[in-house]
């Protein structure tokens, strides 16, 4: 009994603060609409006679309260209703949603005394969903109980309570956050010049960071399926043609990834990295998880349980959340314009295009899904998950645009730092202590694109060298490219231009000496054979001969196109291929007549079609040369070790996917009290083991958490569909 009525003050109590939040939250927005209604003259709280100030301070309460119930009651059944609709049409639709709120309750008021113009209705309710959110946080900032439930409301989730035998501490949990396309100089760059002050704060004490390496193929799909599922085997590239099933698969769409993940798992027989009440947000794939939001290989699923917008559902049910963040998108989307403009009045360069859609691409990486993930994984800590892992896509987007380095990209990083800083602050709420892991997957290398500094594509070129008919615009360039030029560049400009004079004069070289004959029939066969495919994955490319049903030697594309190869290898913007061969296996061609057998290949050569590429060159190439669906030819573009630059064979000035430069030295930065992993880490699939042994070390008697939602009724399940953001692609 007298543990019951020591009990009952401290209830009293807390009801007596949670009442002196309400009220005070209604006098503010009172006080706002009085303010508003003085302010704008289509925003009326008054009668057509006019009214006393205490009749027109009773019709703004009346107002505020309205207009608070209905946002309580009311939006969030919106916003579920909306789940179909188009992530980028959510957010440009939260205003007008909200200013129809607005009107309702304004209509509630007694005897007609509100009114507002429509467009005059969206900025009130904007204006008053951010005052009440702003007061409503400031109150609860000063009571960490009030504080805490907020979070919990924002985030969609119930207090939980940890379980653990004989009433010991619960064992942390880890957040895997993933800045995505964040190289290790950039984030060391960035700490020193003191755009990310929460990582500084982390180096100077609680963490430790170290660079690694990775596989050939520097690219979101291939290094996260490593990351997470252990194995990401046979990805050769961003996208590749997959001639036995004449599949072409593209990382980032939903069929592919699905795909790709069911084929690491029955590759490993393991589900994942979070296959113990796990978590995955934002990601191309699940690593097990159950809970999971926005992840790529399971909007391929359908169903009641998987509409595609589901995830947003935790985060826009709260109007001042959805203000805010639609605010912010249109905010973005007209920064990108602003600094695009600026870009082409200076000249910069190298440069991009950056119109069409491109700055709600932008708005909707650095936005919306920034804002979201964040709620879902401060939702995970709250619910007190285990493992958890996010990725965070935003400077990979700008990157690909602006350049891996630069004021666009400076602004992202200090606000994902600001984000990191949110989430630290939560975990300090947390039902369990948490340890918080920053890595990415790859970096970027910057560069003038192919297609900029040569006047032609990858594609072109391969056509010029197969015979093919190509555009006028690639002829022409032949024509500039072969005036007189002053300056450095002139030898590779005009080696570029010889190489593609040889194959558009003449594609058969060889005619000369095989006999004129010979040459008709080599060029009856290329003439009836399938045109290739060739795909781009940054600065790495692929050429595949779809009419042949395995991986074409050397000696085949000799017989069948002669000039391909030279024209390629000589190029001075391919800094090497891989072709398979009858005689040596597989070679590695170059420039100058350079061909290596893949076995021969030696790792930190000074000399050779790899030097200059860095360690584990070599490496990284004789592994993808045993993949069953690695190309017939294998493109990476040149590599200059003294600027860092590399030639895009997308519409991208920082670029990944193949090797050279920062785009293969991603990071790994971890609390001190974990294992240091090995000093060399190379590849995802080490990563994944040093992630699994961090898990391994929070082990102990887990029981899983009281409020642990059923699978039956995890809204968390239904992740994003349809377009997907432009930032994976290379």
């Amino acid at each position: 009994m007298g543990e019951r009525r020591g009990r009952t003050p401290g209830r009293w109590r807390s009801a007596g603060r949670a009442l002196f939040r309400v009220v005070t939250v209604w006098a503010v927005s009172t006080l706002t609409l009085l303010v508003l209604a003085a302010l704008l003259p289509d925003f009326q709280l008054q009668s057509a006679d006019g009214d006393s100030v205490t009749r027109t301070a009773l019709t703004a309460a009346w107002g505020a309260g309205a207009f608070a119930l209905l946002g309580a009651l009311v939006w969030p059944l919106i916003v579920r209703a909306l789940l179909l609709v188009p992530a980028l049409l959510l957010g440009l639709l939260v205003f007008f949603l909200n200013g129809s709120l607005l009107l309702v309750a304004l209509w509630l008021i007694p005897d007609g005394r509100g009114a507002a113009a429509p467009e005059t209705a969206v900025v009130v309710a904007a204006v008053m969903s951010a005052v009440a959110s702003a007061t409503s946080t400031a109150l609860a900032v000063r009571d960490d109980e009030a504080y805490r439930r907020r979070l919990y409301r924002l985030t969609d989730r119930k207090r939980p309570r940890i379980v653990r035998e004989g009433g010991a501490e619960p064992v942390p949990g880890i957040v895997f956050l993933q800045l995505d396309g964040v190289g290790h100089r950039v984030l060391c760059d960035a700490v020193a010049d003191g755009r990310m002050p929460t990582v500084a704060d982390w180096l100077a004490g609680s963490h430790t960071l170290a660079p690694w390496r990775t596989d050939w193929s520097s690219q979101t799909g291939a290094s996260q399926l490593g990351i997470l599922h252990g194995s990401n085997e046979d990805v050769p590239a961003f996208r590749w043609y997959e001639k036995d099933t004449g599949r072409l698969m593209v990382s980032n769409r939903p069929a592919s990834a699905v795909e790709l993940q069911r084929r690491a798992v029955a590759r490993t027989g393991d589900g994942g990295l979070l296959t113990f009440d796990g978590a995955s947000r934002g990601n191309l794939f699940s690593g097990g998880a159950d809970q999971l939001a926005l992840v790529l290989s399971m909007a391929a699923r359908r169903g009641r349980r998987n509409r595609s917008r589901a995830g947003y559902f935790a985060y826009f049910s709260d109007p001042a959340n959805a203000v805010r963040t639609a605010g912010s998108f249109v905010a973005e989307a007209c920064r990108e314009i602003l600094q695009s403009v600026r870009a082409r009045l200076r000249r910069v360069s190298p440069r991009v295009s950056r119109g069409g859609l491109y700055p709600f691409v932008r708005a909707f990486a650095t936005v919306v899904e920034r804002d979201v993930v964040v709620a879902a994984v401060m939702g995970d800590m709250l619910a007190g998950r285990t493992a958890v892992y996010a990725d965070l896509v935003a400077y990979d987007e700008v990157a690909h645009h602006s350049g891996p380095q630069g004021p666009d990209t400076d602004q992202v990083l200090a606000r994902l730092d600001r984000a990191i800083a949110l989430i630290a602050k939560v975990a300090e709420h947390a039902p369990r202590p948490y340890r918080i892991v920053l890595l990415s997957d790859h970096g970027q290398s910057p560069g003038e694109t192919f297609e900029s500094a040569y006047g032609l594509t990858l594609r072109d070129l391969v056509r010029a060298g197969c015979g093919l008919p190509v555009p006028r615009r690639v002829r022409r360039s032949r024509r500039r490219h072969s005036r007189p030029e002053s300056g450095g560049g002139s030898e590779a400009r005009d080696a570029a231009r010889d190489a593609l004079r040889s194959a558009l004069h003449r594609p058969l070289d060889t005619a000369d000496e095989e006999g004129e004959e010979g040459a008709e029939a080599a060029a009856v066969a290329a003439a009836r054979a399938p045109e290739p495919v060739v795909l781009a994955s940054g600065n790495l490319g692929l050429v595949s001969f779809p009419g042949v049903p395995h991986r074409m030697t050397r000696e085949e594309i000799d017989r069948l196109h002669p000039a391909l190869l030279p024209t390629l290898a000589r190029h001075p913007g391919i800094g090497f291929l891989l072709v398979a061969s009858e005689e040596h296996g597989s070679v590695v061609l170059a420039r100058d007549g350079v061909e290596v057998p893949v076995a021969e290949l030696a790792d930190g050569a000074a000399e050779g079609p790899l030097a200059g590429f860095g360690p584990g060159a070599a490496a990284a190439v004789r592994r993808t040369d045993g993949f069953p669906h690695v190309a017939d030819i294998m493109v990476n573009s040149m590599y200059d070790p003294a600027t860092g630059t590399v030639h895009a064979f997308e519409e991208q000035i920082g670029s990944h996917g193949g090797l050279g430069g920062e785009q293969g030295r991603p990071f790994l930065l971890w609390p001190r009290e974990l294992a240091a992993p090995p000093d060399d880490l190379v590849g995802a699939e080490q990563v994944h083991q040093v992630l699994r042994g961090w898990l391994r070390e929070s082990e102990g008697p887990q029981v899983p958490l009281e409020i642990s939602p059923s699978k039956s009724g995890a809204e968390e399940l239904l992740p994003v569909d349809g377009p997907v953001v432009r930032d994976k692609n290379g």
